[in-house]
């Protein structure tokens, strides 16, 4: 025991000094995850960083859920294709453009426009959104979180004036990801489209879901890998969470503790990286948020959709919406960041590289 005590410690300071591991490390040290001493290690390093690159700020960001519509059928998802109890919407300009007004009032810098793959938004409507938005708000950011496009469409977004692009991976191993995709996606095509977001110049974000159906700790090693090759600018990690109307309904959901040990390694893994504490930590855990910003989050992201459509956007059961993850009780949100010793801040909050 003293022995695989001394291989961890060499492991966790091999990590800290260079800011990964081999797949077979990060396997052992995800087994250590219900280990006291060394989560607390961990937290402690991930905050250390987090405080030396972003001291104690905490950035908003003001999401937009503008369509529940998607052409895809990722059986893991609420708003897949084929759910016929989803109850569709789609926000028009003008009331996109007025969720960014609300937002703007009430100190967001930067909105994010999150929708599923709706082939109604084309090209054309996603660029005129994107200019009227810009033109009205230069000084804040825009975030796209739309799915997968083509590098053309990409390009146009990007020159009408989109600053990130949100696409999470999901999972970085092509045996899991064809369990929770139906044969027309392709792991491959994802990571093509990630990597076209950083070559036009995006401030790019990925991500993936903890405990998701039939994962394994060496999936989760193969994502770690893939963020570090990757290198994006934002990491957006949640429990999974199973919709009643999906084939994972009787699922288990994922684990906190898990979640939140994986946030300390991607901060000590991307020290720069820009980390939400994402309503699905908030969904799973009242406390949820607090926590993942007290591992090495910094990123809070409410929602400013019109409050007739927050529940229709309904990506897993019982996502939260209102009261202190809605915009509007942004006053609320900003205490309980206070309470853990940060402070909630009204910039574009930029990614540092």
């Amino acid at each position: 025991m003293e022995r695989h005590g001394s291989e961890m410690n060499n492991t966790i300071e091999k990590l800290i000094k260079y800011h990964e591991l081999t797949k077979e490390e990060y396997v052992e040290l995800l087994e250590s995850s219900d280990k006291a001493g060394i989560v607390n290690c961990l937290a402690k390093e991930a905050v250390k960083l987090r405080m030396k690159y972003y001291g104690k700020k905490v950035y908003t960001r003001g999401l937009i859920e503008f369509t529940n519509y998607c052409k895809n059928d990722c059986y893991y998802c609420g708003i897949r294709r084929s759910n016929r109890h989803a109850d569709r919407y789609r926000l028009t300009k003008e009331e996109i453009l007025e969720c960014c007004r609300n937002g703007y009032k009430l100190g967001f810098r930067t909105f994010v426009l999150q929708g599923g793959e709706d082939p109604w938004y084309t090209d054309e409507k996603i660029v005129d959104i994107i200019c009227s938005i810009k033109q009205e708000y230069p000084d804040c950011a825009l975030t796209l979180s739309i799915g997968e496009k083509s590098f053309e469409s990409y390009r146009k977004y990007k020159e009408a004036g989109a600053d990130r692009y949100l696409l999470r991976h999901e999972t970085a191993c092509e045996s899991h990801y064809k369990m929770l995709h139906p044969k027309e996606m392709s792991l491959k095509e994802r990571k093509a489209c990630l990597y076209n977001l950083k070559e036009l110049g995006y401030q790019v974000g990925a991500g993936f879901m903890v405990g998701s159906p039939k994962q394994t700790l060496s999936d989760i090693a193969d994502d770690l890998i893939f963020l570090k090759e990757l290198n994006p600018q934002m990491v957006g990690i949640g429990p999974f969470i199973p919709h009643s109307d999906t084939i994972f309904a009787s699922e288990e959901a994922g684990n906190l503790n898990l979640t939140l040990f994986l946030l300390s390694i991607i901060r000590i893994i991307l020290p720069k990286v820009l980390l939400p504490a994402t309503t699905a930590l908030g969904t799973i855990d009242p406390k949820g948020r607090e926590k993942g910003l007290s591992v090495g989050a910094n990123v809070v992201m409410p929602n400013l959709s019109p409050l007739t459509n927050r529940k229709k956007y309904d990506l897993y059961d019982n996502k939260i919406c209102t009261g202190e993850e809605a915009a509007e009780c942004i006053s609320c949100l900003a205490k309980r960041v206070e309470s853990i010793g940060y402070e909630l801040v009204n910039e574009r909050g930029d990614a540092l590289y």
